[in-house]
């Protein structure tokens, strides 16, 4: 079903605002390089009009804080299905890129800086070279989908292929044009199709059924204590998190520490202002019991940055300091993901060893 936008003055005799548009794709284009953000907050850009070397150019090129790349590609009008058949090829390209290549393409977009540092200012991570593109996704941006397009990029992106549409419309209010957006397919769902796309070998397999889940720079113990994991900051570690149901199992991993505990869904995601949690006292709204409630009330009333809580009933968990880890398991910084790689059901299969409560 087509996406459509309209804009209303707010006022005793409601109008609705005439559509118009942009002047060209290139303008467009300049105002999503001045203000990335229109796009998704979450995202780095590192390159404009990257040539591919066959004769075409990304108009732009994004990475995510999982190092996965993000192609994105500028239809000012309407979008024929030819532009997603364009867009699969330049994916093909962006998938052979090397971490050197990469840097170069930053390079040349920012001037001469260096991307790991960049993606260490942006993140507050470390760059692994060794997840740079791993994964990509691909973003049409455009005003409207003709029906065949739609068709197909819901085909695709059912299929675990990463692609989605954002649509921008402009819209006339007096001297001033403002500006729309809205996706085709809910972001966290392409999201989840990058996490749990193939490796770099093209391995692949049926996904297990298991959901890993990354759980970084919170409080385990009050995880632990209260029966939840959470994701917030922003929309793209917060989003993953409703693609969990009740009763599904979820592998929970520290990053760079390793795996600490494994538990059954309880309740689906939740805003934190909203999560009740049993204690001595009685029930109590988390927030009045969070060891670091300063970090939670930061964006607490902030629907894009706030906390997101999902509740888990726990089968066995250890602590921070006793996690368990060794070469040859999987991560990721997805919050939530389902990956289709045989290292994912290797390590189910050794972490089933290792918490062996995990179906009690």
């Amino acid at each position: 079903m087509p996406v459509k936008h309209a804009i209303w003055t707010v006022d005793a005799s409601p109008q609705p605002l005439s559509i118009t548009r942009l002047p060209s794709e290139a303008f467009l284009e300049e105002m999503i390089i001045n203000r990335p953000d229109i796009l998704s907050g979450e995202w780095m850009l590192i390159g404009q009009q990257v040539h591919t070397g066959f004769g075409g150019r990304i108009d732009l090129l994004a990475i995510a804080p999982d190092a996965s790349l993000i192609l994105i590609e500028l239809k000012r009008d309407r979008t024929p299905r030819e532009c997603v058949a364009q867009a699969l090829d330049y994916a093909a390209w962006v998938d052979q890129l090397t971490p050197e290549r990469i840097a170069q393409i930053y390079q040349r977009f920012s001037g001469g800086l260096d991307l790991s540092q960049a993606f260490k200012s942006r993140f507050g991570e470390e760059l692994d070279e060794e997840a740079l593109n791993g994964s990509h996704q691909i973003i049409l941006v455009a005003a409207a989908l003709d029906d065949s397009t739609e068709r197909i990029i819901g085909y695709l992106n059912a299929r675990d292929i990463a692609i989605n549409v954002i649509f921008f419309q402009v819209f006339q209010s007096g001297q001033q044009q403002l500006l729309s957006r809205a996706w085709l397919i809910d972001p966290g769902e392409t999201q989840v199709n990058v996490a749990s796309s193939v490796s770099r070998s093209g391995e692949k397999e049926p996904w297990n059924g298991e959901f890993y889940v990354s759980y970084g720079h919170r409080s385990w113990e009050d995880a632990r204590r209260y029966g939840f994991i959470s994701g917030g900051g922003g929309s793209w570690y917060s989003q993953t998190l409703r693609v969990l149901s009740p009763g599904d199992r979820v592998w929970v991993k520290i990053p760079k520490t390793g795996y600490v505990g494994v538990g059954v869904v309880a309740e689906e995601a939740q805003a934190i202002d909203d999560f009740m949690v049993d204690a001595p006292a009685g029930r109590k709204r988390f927030l009045e019991l969070a060891s670091d409630p300063g970090r939670y009330n930061l964006f607490a009333d902030d629907p894009e940055k706030a906390e997101y809580m999902v509740r888990v009933d726990w089968s066995q968990t250890v602590p921070e300091e006793k996690a368990f880890n060794e070469i040859g398991l999987f991560g990721n910084q997805n919050t939530v993901c389902q990956p289709t790689t045989p290292k994912w059901r290797h390590t189910v299969e050794r972490l089933k060893t290792v918490f062996e409560k995990w179906n009690g």
